[in-house]
C-alpha cells in the first residue's frame, strides 16, 4: 500500500486547505495510507547559515522538528502540499521550511522524484498574487516531481466546496498524482513547466520557476516560451542538484582562502546605524 503525505501550510482546522488536501487524497484510484502535517504546529527555527547539514552526518544540529519533517518526506511515496494566500503570497511557515531546505540535500536520494501536486487556496479570486509560484517553488526545491498544481477559491472555512467545479479538479489532482500528469499547463516553461514569468526587455522573460531567461513570441496566435538552460541548475535533474550541492560545499574553502579581504570590506560597516534590540 502507497503512502501520501498531505502537508498542510495552513493554522485553519479542517479549513479549505485540510479538506482539499482530503479531497484530492479520497480521489486517488491506488490505495494508500494518508499521513497529515500541520506545519503552523512544528517548531521550525530560521536558518543560521551555519551549513553545517552540508557536511558528515548532513542534518542540521538545531534542536527543532526539521528533521521529524523530512522523515516524513522520505517515508512518503508521493505529497499532497497546499497552502493558503496570505498578503498575495503563500502562509509564511511553507518559506520557513523551505529556508531550512539546504538539511534536504543529505536525504535527496531518497526524496529526489517523489510524485507531488500543489494547492493554493485564496480568499478572492484573482487575489492570489505570487502565492501558487511559492507553492511550486516549494516543490522543486524539495526536489519533487510535480504532477499537477492549481489555485482554488474560498474563504470561509468548507466554502471552497460550494464550487461543483473545484471538487472536478481536485479529481483531476488525485487522479494525476500516480497517473498521467497534469502538469505542465500552457503556456509554460518548456524547461520546467513553470507559469510565472519576469519580463526583462522587449521579447525576454525569465521563468520564476526555474530562474532560467528565455524568450517569448507568438506563434500561430499562440504564446510560446523558448527558455534556455543556465550554466548553474538547481532543480531540473538530480546530477544539477548534486552539483549545487558541491558547490555550497566550496564555499567553505572559498571563505577561508578570502577571508581576511573580505573582513577588510565588511569591518568597515560595523559602527554604522543604531540597533534597535528585542526587548
Amino acid at each position: 500500500m502507497k503512502r501520501i503525505l498531505g502537508i498542510i501550510a495552513s493554522p485553519r482546522r479542517l479549513g479549505n486547505c485540510e479538506i482539499l488536501v482530503k479531497e484530492i487524497s479520497r480521489q486517488v484510484p491506488e490505495p494508500h495510507a494518508l499521513d497529515l502535517i500541520r506545519l503552523p504546529e512544528f517548531r521550525i527555527n530560521t536558518c543560521k547559515a551555519c551549513y553545517t547539514c552540508l557536511f558528515a552526518e548532513m542534518r542540521c544540529p538545531q534542536p527543532d522538528d526539521l528533521n521529524t519533517i523530512i522523515e516524513a518526506l522520505v517515508r512518503a511515496d508521493a505529497l499532497i502540499v497546499a497552502a493558503p494566500t496570505y498578503f498575495l503570497g503563500a502562509h509564511s511557515v511553507l518559506k520557513r521550511l523551505l529556508d531550512r531546505g539546504l538539511s534536504f540535500y543529505g536525504s535527496a536520494d531518497r526524496i529526489w522524484g517523489k510524485p507531488a501536486v500543489g494547492v493554493t487556496v485564496a480568499g478572492i479570486e484573482h487575489r492570489e498574487g505570487y502565492a501558487k509560484l511559492n507553492v511550486d517553488s516549494f516543490l522543486k526545491l524539495i526536489l519533487a516531481e510535480i504532477k499537477g498544481s492549481e489555485i482554488f477559491f474560498g474563504a470561509l472555512p468548507g466554502e471552497v466546496f460550494l464550487n461543483e467545479d473545484n471538487k472536478q479538479k481536485a479529481a483531476g489532482l488525485g487522479a494525476a498524482l500516480f497517473g498521467n500528469s497534469a502538469w505542465p499547463g500552457q503556456p509554460c516553461c518548456n524547461l520546467c513547466g513553470g507559469d510565472s514569468f519576469r519580463f526583462i526587455g522587449p521579447g525576454r522573460v525569465k521563468c520564476l520557476l526555474c530562474g532560467n531567461p528565455g524568450s517569448v513570441t507568438m506563434e500561430d496566435g499562440k504564446t510560446v516560451f523558448q527558455i534556455n538552460s543556465a550554466d548553474h541548475e538547481m532543480v531540473l535533474s538530480q546530477e544539477a542538484a548534486r552539483v549545487h550541492l558541491e558547490w555550497l560545499r566550496s564555499m567553505k574553502d572559498r571563505f577561508i582562502q578570502n577571508r581576511k579581504a573580505l573582513k577588510q570590506i565588511t569591518v568597515q560597516y560595523l559602527k554604522d546605524g543604531t540597533w534597535i534590540r528585542p526587548t
